[in-house]
């Protein structure tokens, strides 16, 4: 019992943070290409409470967590944010634009990885020997990079899905759109089918060489 509450406790942080800021991203450059729904609405915010989603950000971590300690394995953890409202019909050029804006959110968890990648390099350089704070930025890295390799698979809704449909020429691009409303399904099938990490695995392998350039 005492290793799950502490194993809780090194994730929780880096996870609501990952979760959370990556949606604020999605605001942020929502309101640089013009459109202020999620300004207007209190959404572009550090501040996790405005983001977090109780069974997204808190339950489905917390049990996919649990279950991964109680049957010995590592499982994959993730979790979700309130979505940010984004009106693409008010960008300035919606269908181009669409791809900053989806970009946006695992461009932050990048960067959240290597805030905590250099977190680590300030803790092996301070000879310190309180593992919490290690294990907690091994963690950061681990679920910011998981985060954004997830939010890469071109599948509509996911922010990939959204970078996807901004390249495709127009004609593509609608009869690409026409899967989103069974896009978490295909995600659901390839994670109970266990394919889903071939499929983050070009994605991961990108998060750790660039992490690594920081170590």
């Amino acid at each position: 019992m005492n290793e799950i509450i502490q194993t809780i406790a090194v994730y929780a942080l880096p996870l609501i943070f990952a979760i959370t800021l990556h949606e604020a991203a999605h605001g942020y450059v929502a309101r640089i290409f013009g459109d202020p729904t999620a300004y207007q609405a209190g959404r572009v915010s550090l501040n996790p409470a405005r983001h977090i989603d109780p069974v997204g950000t808190l339950l489905v971590p917390l049990v996919m967590l649990l279950g991964a300690k109680l049957l010995g394995g590592t499982g994959m953890l993730f979790g979700w944010a309130k979505p940010v409202p984004v009106d693409f019909g008010r960008l300035r050029r919606p269908k181009k634009d669409m791809l900053w804006v989806a970009l946006a959110g695992p461009a932050a968890n990048l960067a959240m990885a290597l805030i905590w990648t250099l977190l680590l390099r300030v803790y092996a350089g301070s000879g310190m020997h309180e593992y919490f704070w290690f294990d907690m930025a091994v963690a950061g890295v681990n679920v910011n990079l998981v985060l954004m390799a997830m939010n890469l698979l071109p599948v509509l809704p996911l922010d990939g899905g959204r970078i996807l449909f901004s390249l495709l020429p127009n004609r593509a691009a609608w009869h690409y759109a026409r899967i989103e409303p069974y896009g978490l399904i295909i995600v659901l099938l390839l994670l109970v089918t266990g394919a889903l990490g071939l499929f983050l695995e070009p994605f991961l392998s990108f998060g750790h060489m660039v992490v690594s350039w920081f170590l």
